[in-house]
C-alpha cells in the first residue's frame, strides 16, 4: 500500500488523456501532472533538449514526494526513458511506448498494415516500428509524422473544419497507399481527435497509447503492492503556461470543474 500520488508530464494537455482510465481502474489514487505548454510540442526539438526539459520535470514530480513517473508523451518515451530511470532508480518509469506496442501486437491480425501517427520526434526515433516487428514478425509497420496536429490541439482546434483537414492532409495518402487496417495514435494528444480520424476511417482498428499507459500503471502498482487504499487530497494539475485553454481542456477531458482540482503555474525557472 502506499498512498502517494502517481506523477505524470507531458509536452502539453494531451497526457491528460490518460488519466480518466486512471481514475476509472484506481480511484484511489491521486495524480499530480506536469504539462510543458510553454515549450510545446517536443517532436521538432533535439532529444537532447527534451532530454534535458524531461530532468527538469521529473525533478519537480520527485519534489512533489510521488510514487511514480508516467511518461505520458511519446516523443518524450522514444528518447528519454533509460536516463529517467537512471537518474531515479528506486521510482518505478512508465513510458507510453511500450506497453502500446505490446497490446498491438498481440491484437493484430495476421498480416496487418499497421500505421503510426505521431510527432516527428517519436517517428524520428522508430520506437514504435522495432518493438511491434519485434513481436511480430508477419506484420508489416509504416509511420507517419503529423506535426501539424499537437499545435492546433493545443489551441483547442478540436472539433472543428481546421482540424478535420488536417487529419485528412495527413491520412488521406498515407492510409490507402499503405493499405492501413490498424492505426496506432502515438501520440496522448491524438485520442482528443479520434472521432475526426473515425469520421475518415470508420473501418480502422484504431489503438490509443493513453489507454495502454493506464493499464501499464494499474499493472506495476499491482506487482509492486503499491496500490493506494485511499485518495488523500486534490488531484494536481501544473503548466509552464498556464492559459485559459489548458484549464478548459483539462475540465473537458475529466469531466469535472476546476474547483474540484488543483491548477496552478509553475515554469521550473525555465529561461534562467
Amino acid at each position: 500500500m502506499d498512498n502517494r500520488p502517481i506523477g505524470f508530464f507531458d509536452s502539453g494537455i494531451g497526457g491528460v488523456t490518460s488519466i480518466p482510465y486512471i481514475m476509472k481502474m484506481l480511484p484511489n489514487e491521486r495524480i499530480v501532472f506536469y504539462g510543458d505548454t510553454a515549450r510545446t510540442p517536443y517532436g521538432s526539438k533535439s532529444p537532447d533538449t527534451i532530454r534535458e526539459f524531461s530532468l527538469q520535470i521529473a525533478d519537480f514530480l520527485v519534489k512533489k514526494n510521488v510514487k511514480m513517473i508516467v511518461i505520458a508523451c511519446n516523443t518524450v518515451s522514444s528518447v528519454a526513458v533509460p536516463m529517467l530511470r537512471e537518474k531515479y532508480p528506486d521510482i518505478p518509469i512508465i513510458g507510453c511506448i511500450t506497453p502500446t506496442a505490446k497490446e498491438v501486437s498481440k491484437i493484430s491480425k495476421p498480416n496487418a498494415n499497421i500505421g503510426i501517427i505521431a510527432t516527428r520526434g517519436t517517428v524520428n526515433a522508430g520506437v514504435y516500428q522495432q518493438k511491434i516487428e519485434e513481436m511480430r514478425s508477419d506484420v508489416k509497420v509504416f509511420s507517419k509524422a503529423c506535426p501539424a496536429l499537437v499545435p492546433l490541439i493545443e489551441e483547442g482546434l478540436i472539433d472543428h473544419e481546421i482540424m478535420d483537414m488536417t487529419t485528412k492532409y495527413y491520412l488521406e495518402g498515407f492510409v490507402e497507399e499503405n493499405q492501413i487496417d490498424t492505426l496506432v495514435l502515438g501520440c496522448t494528444h491524438y485520442p482528443l481527435i479520434k472521432r475526426s480520424i473515425q469520421k475518415l476511417y470508420p473501418d480502422l482498428e484504431i489503438f490509443s497509447s493513453s489507454k495502454e499507459v493506464a493499464k501499464a500503471v494499474e499493472l506495476e502498482l499491482e506487482a509492486r503492492d503499491m496500490l493506494a487504499d485511499q485518495k488523500e487530497g486534490k488531484d494536481e494539475f501544473y503548466a509552464s503556461d498556464l492559459s485559459e485553454t489548458f484549464v478548459t481542456l483539462i475540465e473537458k477531458i475529466l469531466g469535472q470543474e476546476k474547483d474540484e482540482l488543483k491548477i496552478g503555474f509553475e515554469d521550473l525557472d525555465i529561461g534562467e
